[in-house]
């Protein structure tokens, strides 16, 4: 899919970014090797950096853990040039997640400094979040930190019954500001499990490696059951009335193409990444765009973003990877 690869890459930059896109983006060039476009992605995020150290806050208003989506590449382009800019940068990220960041009751980092429903508390966690802050911790070495954070919202947010996570709670009120299963949420818990997984390993956690490769594989399961037959998901995984949704698709499929790679996802569910692939390349338009996904800027309508971008770029690097 390289000439494809290229247009989505194309398309993707063209896109305007709030700190979570930014951040997914850069990712998915990092993971792609793309050099040449992560690390001035870095460097942008941190001259958007706000004074008390969230990054890329170019519209972020009250976001808290979506710019840590950004640490990562800020972390990995200091490795790469030697330069304390990217490295300050990063620091000053981590600072504000251990120092300012708001948290809930039990210590897991909110979602958001206030909420955007009315009548609900500030105090609320999204499934988006277990993407952006608990992986970067992880990659800073705060692998712990980053476990007990996953563990916050295995504990309000998992349902269960129906194997997959629920999307915001507000945990003040200890009430669902949305009790959905949404795909694409469920999608960013499996990519945010398997950095960590992947970070713990390498980092001489292996009974933190264990655990939350055990928790993506059975999310991944369960996911699994909701899967349509071409390959996609219901945007609410549990309604078949909503929307075939290609982003979440495309992040399963990541999920699934890095995880047998690295060994903590069977290859059993090949199978479904390739569905999966198969269906949503077929989507891709002639500009490059990622059709028939969870659409910005409010993700309850098919439209396009740059998540769905971001995914598909690293679905196609793990691929390869993997495919040798």
């Amino acid at each position: 899919m390289s000439g494809k690869t290229e247009q989505v890459i194309r398309a993707m930059l063209a896109m305007q970014r709030y700190p979570w896109e930014q951040g997914v983006c850069a990712q998915a060039l990092y993971e792609a090797g793309r050099e040449e476009l992560w690390i001035p992605m870095a460097y942008d995020a941190i001259k958007r950096q706000a004074a008390d150290g969230r990054l890329a806050m170019a519209g972020g208003g009250a976001a808290v853990s979506d710019p840590a989506a950004n640490g990562e590449v800020c972390l990995r382009a200091w490795e790469k040039t030697g330069d304390r800019f990217f490295l300050d940068g990063a620091e000053r990220m981590l600072e504000y997640l251990e120092k300012r960041a708001p948290r809930t009751e039990d210590g897991i980092i909110c979602h958001n400094e206030k909420s955007f429903h009315e009548g609900h508390s500030s105090a609320q966690l999204w499934i988006d979040g277990l993407y952006m802050a608990p992986p970067f911790l992880a990659a800073m070495g705060r692998v712990t930190e980053a476990a007990e954070q996953i563990r916050g919202y295995i504990a309000a947010l998992y349902d269960g019954e129906a194997g997959v996570f629920r999307h915001i709670i507000d945990t003040a009120q200890h009430r669902y500001v949305r009790d959905k299963h949404w795909a694409t949420g469920n999608g960013w818990a499996l990519m945010g499990l398997a950095r960590v997984t992947e970070a713990a390993e390498a980092q001489g956690y292996p009974e933190i490696a264990r655990e939350t490769g055990a928790f993506c594989r059975k999310l991944m399961e369960a996911m699994l059951r909701y899967q349509t037959e071409d390959g996609r998901f219901h945007d609410i995984l549990d309604e078949e009335d909503s929307f075939s949704d290609g982003t979440s698709a495309m992040m399963m499929a990541a999920a699934v193409y890095r995880g047998v790679l690295h060994g903590y996802i069977g290859r059993e569910a090949l199978e479904a990444a390739e569905r999966a692939w198969t269906t949503v390349t077929e989507k891709i338009d002639g500009m490059g765009l990622v059709r028939e996904v969870c659409g910005c800027p409010h993700f309850t309508d098919e439209g396009t973003s740059a998540e769905a971008q971001a995914a598909t770029i690293m679905a196609d690097s793990w691929r390869k990877q993997l495919r040798g």
